[in-house]
């Protein structure tokens, strides 16, 4: 069965949530990346959507405009999320964003934030960008176009948008990082096994 988050996203819909754990999301998500990012915390433009209880999309997406403010969303697939990662834990503070997608795990900053105020980070699979333009009922608005299409706010009303992979959960536990961990202690035996089989060589 699927789990999916509805948005606005409340505290309560993130904590039972595990690193490693799939879910899907309906409702309001709205792309956003490095330049949004830098100016709200750099420059201290405030942002023209209100992200609280809402979901942001580490994205570059193709869109097509059909006149009359009217867009369709051709692709829509993620960008890489460390990218925003020494903004991430006051982006979440200053927006109360609840659900950050992008592209690979994030860091400690990141785990920081959504630590302290019950926000989660997911994984969106990368090379499904048509796949997840399907998902995207309609695009309801569009902020900041002077940035250009990749770093447009597209608000974007979808329904079942994922899959989506849980990699920090509310307690700031990351499963790209634990993955390291488990991966790096399984190889050194192979490692050992490898250099007594090729220690004949100079």
């Amino acid at each position: 069965m699927k789990k999916i988050l509805t948005t606005p996203i409340k505290d309560e819909d993130l904590l039972a949530l595990k690193p490693g754990e799939v879910v899907y999301l309906t409702g309001t998500l709205v792309t956003c990346r490095d330049v949004a990012h830098r100016r709200l915390i750099e420059l201290g433009r405030e942002l023209p959507v209100d992200l609280r209880g809402l979901a942001i999309f580490h994205a570059g997406p193709i869109v097509v405009e059909q006149g009359d403010n009217q867009f369709q969303m051709i692709s829509i697939g993620p960008t890489t999320s460390m990218r925003m990662e020494k903004f991430e834990k006051e982006f979440i503070e200053r927006t109360g964003v609840k659900l950050i997608v992008g592209k690979g795990g994030m860091g400690p900053n990141t785990e920081e934030g959504c630590r302290q105020h019950k926000a989660v980070h997911a994984i969106f699979p990368g090379g499904c960008a048509v796949l997840a333009a399907t998902c995207v009922e309609e695009i309801e608005d569009a902020q900041w176009r002077d940035l250009g299409m990749p770093e447009t706010l597209w608000v974007c009303r979808v329904k079942e948008f994922g899959p989506l992979i849980i990699s920090i959960d509310t307690e700031g536990n990351n499963l790209i990082e634990g993955n390291k961990q488990v991966y790096n202690q399984r190889k050194l035996p192979v490692i050992e096994e490898i250099n007594q089989q090729v220690k004949f060589i100079k």
